[in-house]
C-alpha cells in the first residue's frame, strides 16, 4: 500500500487523518481509493475532467509526479496545495540620507489607492482623515498607481475584466489619462500578459521599470510612454521550470540599486529571486538561506520554486534587502545573494504575509503586516497590527494605537503598504474591507483616513 499524506483542509475532510494507506498501481488510482473511502474529498483534488486542479500539487516521494506515475508498496504521495502566489562595498554605493521636514512642511498628503473599482485619490493631512477628490477607472481593478517623484508623472495599471490589462499617465490625477505603448510581449514570445504589477523608477533620467505576469521585466526609457521587455530574463533557460503561485507567475518586487543603474534585484512569485549586475543582460538566482516551508522536507534542498510575497532594498545601505516569503520574514546583507530567517524569532505571530516597508532612512528599520497563514489569509488573533523592527529583525514590535483591535479579521494586499519617505516616516496601508489607515509618527498611532472603499489593491503616497 502507498502512503497518502494531507494538510489541512483536506485533512478534515478525510475523518482527521493525515496519514492513510490506500492500494493502487499509479498515483491516479491511490487517490481514487481516497476519494471512495472518503467521499467528501471528491472534486477538491481530481477535477470533473480527471486532471490535478491547477493549484494542487502532488509529490511522489518528495517529487512532483502526474497521476499517471507508478507507485511501489510504502511510496509516499503528498498532497499539498499550490503556493498561492557578488557583494559589493556600501560606501562605493550609497545615498545620501533624506532630509527630515517639519510637520508643517508635509503637512499635506495624497493618496492613490487602487481598488477593484477603480482608482481612489485622497487628500488630506498626513496620517489624518482624508477627502476622496476623484475616483477615475470606474468598474476597472486599479492594481497599482504610482507617482514618478523625478517628473511628477502618474502612472495607473489597470486591469479590465473582459479585454485585459493596461498601463495609464497624466500630468495630473484629476485629469485625462493617456494610454501607454505597452507593457505588450512581442509575437516572438508566445505569451499575453494577465497583469502589469508594478512600477518603479529606475536610476537613469525618465527610465522606468515594470514588472507583469506571466513573470516578465519592461523597460521604458522615455518616463512611461513606451516599454520594451527585458530579453535577457525573459529568456533565461531555467524559465521553462518555474512554478507560479495562484496569483499567477507575477514579478511583483523590483529593487534598483541607488546610483547604479545596471544592478537590480528582482522577486518573482514563484521563481525566487534574480539578481543583476550587467543591466539586465544576464540574470543568476539570490535564493541561499530561503526555506519553502510548503515542500515536503525531503523537497526542500536545492528547491527553485520559491514564493517570495515582496521586496525591498534600503537606499541608504543597498546591500541590505528585507523581504517577505510565503512563510517567512528575511533580510540579506550582501545585496541579495543569501538570506537570513528574522520572522520566526523574535516576536511576530505569524511570519505569513504580503505587506512589507523598508524605511528609507534606517537601514535597520522595516514593518511587516502578519496574516494567520495562507490557510486563512486574515489578520491574527482578530486584531489589527503593524510589526515594525529597529534592530533588522532582531525583534519584532506591535503598533497598534488606533487601528481595529476586536473581530477584526482584515485583509492586506501585497501592494496595499506604502510610506511617504519622509522623517518622522508617515505609513499607509488599505485593506480588501474598504478602508485606510494611515500614520505621520512611524506607526506609533493610527488614523482611519478612509472608509466605504471598494477592495483595496495597492496604497502609495504621491506626496
Amino acid at each position: 500500500m502507498a502512503v497518502v499524506k494531507l494538510r489541512s483542509p483536506l485533512r478534515e475532510l478525510a475523518g482527521g487523518s493525515s496519514e492513510l494507506e490506500f492500494d493502487g498501481r499509479t498515483v491516479g488510482e491511490v487517490l481514487s481509493g481516497l476519494e471512495a473511502a472518503h467521499p467528501k474529498l471528491i472534486g477538491w483534488v481530481i477535477d470533473e475532467r480527471g486532471c490535478v486542479r491547477p493549484h494542487v500539487n502532488v509529490f511522489l516521494n518528495g517529487e512532483r509526479a502526474t497521476l499517471d506515475e507508478r507507485v511501489q508498496a510504502k511510496d509516499r504521495i503528498h498532497v499539498l496545495p499550490a503556493i498561492s502566489g557578488g557583494a559589493v562595498s556600501v560606501a562605493e554605493r550609497t545615498r545620501p540620507k533624506m532630509q527630515a521636514v517639519s510637520p508643517e512642511a508635509a503637512e499635506e498628503a495624497e493618496l492613490l489607492v487602487g481598488t477593484r473599482k477603480g482608482l481612489f485619490i485622497l487628500r488630506g493631512p498626513r496620517g489624518g482623515p482624508m477627502q476622496q477628490v476623484a475616483r477615475t477607472f470606474s468598474g476597472n481593478t486599479v492594481e497599482y498607481a504610482m507617482r514618478d517623484p523625478r517628473s511628477g508623472t502618474y502612472l495607473a495599471s489597470v486591469t479590465h475584466g473582459q479585454y485585459g490589462p493596461r498601463l495609464y499617465y497624466a500630468d495630473d490625477p484629476l485629469g485625462e489619462w493617456d494610454q501607454a505603448k505597452g507593457p505588450a510581449f512581442p509575437e516572438d514570445a508566445g505569451s499575453a500578459i494577465d497583469r502589469i504589477w508594478v512600477v518603479v523608477p529606475g536610476e537613469e533620467i525618465d527610465v522606468l521599470w515594470a514588472g507583469v505576469a506571466p513573470a516578465a521585466l519592461f523597460r521604458s526609457e522615455d518616463g512611461g510612454r513606451s516599454w520594451e521587455i527585458n530579453r535577457g530574463l525573459w529568456d533565461e533557460p531555467s524559465r521553462p521550470s518555474w512554478q507560479p503561485g495562484a496569483g499567477g507567475m507575477c514579478l511583483h518586487s523590483i529593487c534598483p540599486w541607488p546610483g547604479e543603474p545596471d544592478v537590480m534585484a528582482v522577486g518573482i512569485s514563484a521563481a525566487g529571486v534574480w539578481l543583476t549586475e550587467d543591466g539586465g543582460r544576464s540574470w543568476r538566482r539570490g535564493n541561499k538561506g530561503l526555506v519553502a516551508r510548503y515542500l515536503p522536507e525531503d523537497a526542500r534542498d536545492g528547491a527553485v520554486d520559491l514564493c517570495v510575497h515582496n521586496m525591498y532594498r534600503s537606499p541608504l545601505e543597498p546591500t541590505t534587502l528585507y523581504m517577505q516569503f510565503h512563510g517567512g520574514v528575511y533580510r540579506s546583507d550582501d545585496s541579495g545573494e543569501a538570506w537570513n530567517d528574522i520572522g520566526s524569532q523574535g516576536g511576530l505571530p505569524s511570519d505569513f504575509g504580503f505587506p512589507l516597508v523598508q524605511d528609507p532612512n534606517d537601514a535597520g528599520r522595516a514593518f511587516v503586516i502578519p496574516l494567520r497563514g495562507d490557510f486563512d489569509r486574515v489578520t491574527p488573533e482578530g486584531k489589527v497590527r503593524v510589526f515594525e523592527t529597529k534592530d533588522r529583525g532582531a525583534t519584532w514590535a506591535p503598533l497598534e494605537t488606533g487601528l481595529p483591535q476586536g473581530e477584526a479579521y482584515l485583509t492586506v494586499l501585497r501592494q496595499a503598504f506604502g510610506h511617504d519617505g519622509y522623517e518622522p516616516l508617515g505609513l499607509y496601508f488599505g485593506a480588501e474591507s474598504g478602508e485606510v489607515f494611515g500614520s505621520a509618527d512611524g506607526g506609533a498611532t493610527w488614523t482611519t483616513v478612509a472608509e466605504h472603499l471598494a477592495p483595496v489593491t495597492s496604497v502609495r503616497c504621491s506626496s
